[in-house]
């Protein structure tokens, strides 16, 4: 049985903060963002909505994807917020 990474998008609010994370169990993420368990950015933010998630097999590959995330995150918010999907704005990670 392979494990299983997710990388996700999380807003406030429509047209508010964004912030992309990774984690290997997503619902209980997902429990702490919303129950404001964690102190930091969301919670100072309030951000806890489910935006956007990919799946990946490897841990490399999703931390990966998180940092181009990240990287291009600030340039194309409003393609973000706009209903154009993570996928298509960010080029595709490698891991070498």
């Amino acid at each position: 049985m392979g494990y299983r990474y997710f990388v996700y998008i999380l807003a406030n609010r429509r047209n508010g903060t964004l912030y992309v994370g990774v984690t290997n169990d997503l619902a209980r993420r997902m429990a702490e963002h919303k129950g404001g368990f964690v102190p930091g950015f969301t919670e100072r933010y309030g951000i806890d909505k489910l935006v956007y998630v990919e799946e990946y097999g490897s841990i490399l590959e999703a931390r990966a994807r998180e940092r181009a995330g990240r990287g291009r995150l600030r340039s194309s918010r409003s393609s973000i917020r706009n209903g154009v999907t993570f996928r298509t704005r960010l080029p595709e990670a490698r891991c070498g």
